[in-house]
């Protein structure tokens, strides 16, 4: 994985974290905005899009185990 799909996932994340405040989304809505995140990435990056999408799935339902999206 290049860097800069790594770089733009992780800013994804942010945008993650920063767009569910206040809205209590679960583990589902957190995954489905990290895939769109990561497809968006991804495809901007012209790497394979699912890829990114499963990607920025699992950090999205994931973030919040890490403390990420609190």
């Amino acid at each position: 994985m290049s860097k800069k799909l790594v770089f733009a996932l992780g800013l994804g994340l942010f945008g993650l974290a920063g767009c569910t405040q206040g809205i209590n989304p679960t583990d589902m809505d957190r995954g489905i905005i990290g895939a769109g995140v990561g497809a968006t990435a991804a495809h901007l990056g012209g790497h394979d899009v699912a890829k990114g999408a499963a990607i920025g799935a699992v950090a999205g339902a994931l973030c919040d185990d890490v403390r990420l999206c609190q």
